[in-house]
């Protein structure tokens, strides 16, 4: 069998977060019913007795497409290639764009599917960090050391996964200076890009900064529509086209009812309802999770995010982040992401855009195994008590 690199943070949350008690890991916010976007538009559900279940146009309709483009200044229609989710479009970039043995510099932390690609693709990956110590902004000092003529790609998120960290527009213009140097593409992840916690303004895009890019977003973050398995690139027609090349093969196009359901979430009328739903649930999250660390002195410490609905705990505790992951699951019925599956371990991400009851009684359960193992206790001797309320279940 090839060697392969698995995206493991993905198997474990394809694993495991349907069959806990509590889901924490999920990094967008509660989703949305059908029933509550359709009202958002003013129509009902019974309207789509009448939507054709035939293939929509292979790239995305053109409607969708220009919803799209509308909130990248300067593209047009022809500048979006929609994907199944932004994980097809990541892996259209990485497919198209680079080379065995070609260099790609990547962002931590980060949603490592580019760096898992790249490698299995034969690509040399560098990483350039950005710095708990300063607010988690980007050393570029150390970008600027890894950027070569070999270079082809620089990975970013912004806003990025896990932290919550936005970049400043000067941080920006440093990274498209080291892309323009080497002539690097340029590929943004900022599908948190309208889930910002401390403004209302959307985080600008990389699109449009530089004739090297590729920026990617989703119906699942900032928008609540996980279950659309809606992405979207939007960059040069002439790569985009190459990149749709590679999407015949892999999954044609998306569905009509995902299409239909994704150009109604988009569009003009609706879509500044659905990002004002989401700052909302942002907003009022996280002062339970704040507050819930404040009390436990210095055993976590969390950095404000800034957009999106996850944080990035530092904890301190003597235990690998995997290892206090599983017990949490096991022996809780809990489940948060690890992070070292992002690069830093004693961290952990933990979800907080969700009803207040189901966050806190997942807080509570993270409490107890905090206890279990400043206690000694040891893995599967917990006795903790179990409130069962399932995922499927929130209001």
């Amino acid at each position: 069998m090839a060697k392969f690199e698995p995206f493991v943070l993905e198997r474990m949350m394809g694993k495991w977060e349907n069959l806990v008690e509590i889901n924490l890991s999920e990094s967008g916010v509660h989703p949305l019913k059908l029933g509550e976007l359709m009202a958002l538009a003013g129509r009902t559900v019974d309207e789509l007795a009448d939507v054709e279940l035939n293939y929509p146009q292979a790239n995305g309709t053109i409607g969708l497409r220009r919803n799209i483009a509308a909130f990248y200044p300067g593209a047009t229609e022809d500048n979006v290639l929609v994907t199944t989710g932004a994980a097809e479009a990541n892996f259209l970039v990485i497919s198209t764009l680079l080379e065995p043995g070609d260099e790609a510099v990547i962002m931590r932390p980060n949603y490592l599917q580019a760096w898992g690609l790249a490698k299995n693709r034969g690509v040399t990956v560098k990483d350039f960090d950005l710095v708990e110590e300063r607010g988690w902004a980007p050393d570029l000092e150390q970008l600027a050391r890894a950027v070569t003529p070999k270079t082809r790609l620089i990975a970013v998120c912004n806003p990025n996964n896990p932290t919550g960290r936005i970049l400043t527009v000067a941080e920006m213009d440093a990274i498209v200076a080291a892309a323009q140097r080497c002539g690097a593409w340029i590929l943004a992840d900022e599908v948190y890009a309208g889930a910002e916690r401390e403004t209302d303004i959307q985080t600008p895009s990389f699109y449009g900064r530089y004739d090297k890019v590729i920026a990617v977003g989703s119906m699942s973050k900032a928008y609540g529509l996980p279950g659309l398995r809606t992405g979207w690139a939007v960059g040069p027609a002439d790569t985009l086209d190459d990149m749709w090349a590679r999407h015949d093969y892999l999954t044609i196009t998306n569905t009509m009812l995902s299409d239909k359901l994704a150009t109604i979430a988009l569009s003009e009328a609706v879509r500044p309802q659905i990002l004002a739903r989401t700052r909302r649930l942002i907003r009022d999250g996280y002062p339970v999770l704040q507050q819930w660390a404040a009390d436990h002195g210095k055993l976590f410490q969390v950095f404000p995010s800034q957009a999106a609905a996850v944080a990035f705990l530092r904890y301190d505790l003597d235990i690998n982040s995997t290892e206090l992951v599983t017990r949490l699951r096991d022996e809780k019925s809990v489940f948060i992401v690890p992070g070292d599956q992002f690069g830093f371990d004693r961290h952990v991400r933990v979800s907080f855009g969700l009803p207040h009851d189901y966050l806190k009684e997942g807080l509570r359960r993270i409490d107890q195994i905090c206890a279990d193992i400043q206690g000694g206790v040891p893995p599967g001797r917990s006795q903790g008590a179990r409130t069962a309320v399932r995922s499927t279940e929130i209001a």
